[in-house]
């Protein structure tokens, strides 16, 4: 008894102390990210003085601004939110409101789907105002948003439905494993989880994806045959080309590939389509082809696999330790399972544990986007591909004057001087 207590109270103070260790970090990196655009927010970088206006280098710099301090708040408000949940006992409370009322009377499976559906409704709750700042200040402030408040709320309604149609299942079959599949449940429960991102994978471009944008054929036919003559000579087949309505909602371009096998889209928004001219289209196609080549979907996929393995291994661990839920806030279930707890929990508590080796993961993203950057040079023009990142830049108003630590420590993508200072001369 003593020992449990004691392996309790080191999680609480182990999660303490990651927590406020992972916020001062990000508060850290937040205001020296903001205070070095600020300071160079008066002239455009030399390498880009010919090509990008002032205007359009103090307006990035202006969106940066308003959205690293709107960071803050979503911060502090997230971190304050993580701890009600856990230490000061708010999934506790959920947790036998809804096993007091449901599972004399529905059962276990019934009380533990309600469990996660409270969570996530509750959650999303809480979030809401901050998203609908975001949407509606901040980017409407900076001529990015094209949501109306009924698409937003038609949006809402479709994500909540196919949530639950997709979400419950999935849950309800890892419960029942988690009851039923013996002490390597997290095995199979991990077999079934990677079986349906894959399902996901396959599905999503003609069933998910349709419901929420308008999906056309790219129309135009020189464009089309430019992109299926690079296709041909990248050796690589899809089912369709095209053109999503992504002004719909948002100003901001891009291209993206989608699906699996036989299932697999290009896809352009056509935000993307009005802004680029054919070669740079092709050039931004090319890099998508890139990661491709360079198997970094697959290798994505493969890293899915064995950090979920882990995760569901160490889960399978934690679920039969009492000091686990108390640690954490919550005191354990006596006459109901505690499974959809210990899901919870985990979900909770691993990103702040995880915080600090999300560097390594956003390095080997940099890393591929050099990749492909290399390949779509090879393919098509080193000129097309850099004027199509200024233009994507400039568009979405990203700024030319990062932080550096910030950089190495969040971005997925190469800041602009870099990319552009490695594509080959035109």
């Amino acid at each position: 008894m003593e020992l449990e207590l004691s392996a309790s109270l080191a999680l609480s103070l182990a999660f303490a102390f990651a927590l406020a260790a992972s916020m001062l970090v990000k508060f850290w990196l937040a205001t020296r990210q903001m205070r070095h655009v600020a300071a160079h927010r008066g002239a455009v970088p030399a390498p880009f003085a010919q090509r990008i206006s002032l205007q359009a280098h103090q307006r990035a710099a202006d969106y940066t601004l308003a959205k690293g301090r709107f960071g803050l708040v979503t911060m502090a408000f997230g971190a304050a939110v993580l701890l009600g949940w856990t230490l000061l006992g708010g999934l506790d409370a959920l947790n036998a409101a809804l096993r007091d009322a449901l599972q004399p009377r529905f059962g276990d499976m019934a009380y533990q789907l309600a469990l996660l559906a409270a969570f996530a409704l509750i959650g999303g709750l809480i979030d809401l105002p901050l998203e609908l700042y975001s949407t509606f200040r901040i980017e409407q402030q900076f001529g990015f948003n094209r949501m109306t408040w009924k698409l937003y709320v038609v949006d809402l309604v479709k994500g909540v439905l196919v949530g639950a149609l997709i979400g419950l299942p999935i849950a309800a079959l890892v419960l029942w494993l988690m009851q039923a599949a013996g002490a390597l449940w997290w095995l199979w429960a991990w077999g079934a989880w990677m079986a349906f991102n894959l399902a996901i994978l396959v599905l999503y471009p003609t069933v998910i994806a349709p419901l929420f944008n308008k999906f056309e054929p790219l129309a135009d036919e020189a464009l089309k045959t430019r992109v299926q003559a690079l296709m041909a000579r990248c050796g690589f087949k899809a089912k369709g080309l095209f053109v999503m309505d992504g002004s719909r909602r948002s100003a901001h371009g891009n291209a993206y590939f989608t699906g699996l096998g036989a299932a697999k889209r290009v896809v352009f928004f056509d935000t993307l389509l009005a802004k680029l001219s054919p070669g740079e289209v092709e050039a931004v196609l090319a890099h998508e082809l890139g990661h491709f080549k360079h198997r970094h979907v697959i290798k994505r996929i493969v890293l899915m696999f064995g950090a979920s393995l882990l995760g569901f291994a160490l889960l399978g661990w934690l679920t039969r330790e009492a000091w686990f839920y108390a640690g954490l806030g919550v005191q354990p279930n006596l006459a109901a399972p505690n499974d959809a707890l210990a899901l919870l929990l985990f979900v909770l508590a691993l990103p702040v544990f995880g915080f600090f080796v999300s560097p390594l993961f956003a390095r080997l993203s940099r890393r591929h986007e050099f990749e492909a950057d290399a390949y779509a040079c090879a393919q098509a023009s080193s000129a097309d591909l850099a004027a199509a990142l200024l233009k994507l830049h400039e568009d979405n108003a990203s700024t030319l004057t990062p932080d550096p630590i910030y950089v190495r420590f969040y971005y997925s993508h190469p800041p602009a001087t870099e990319r552009l200072a490695a594509l080959p001369a035109a």
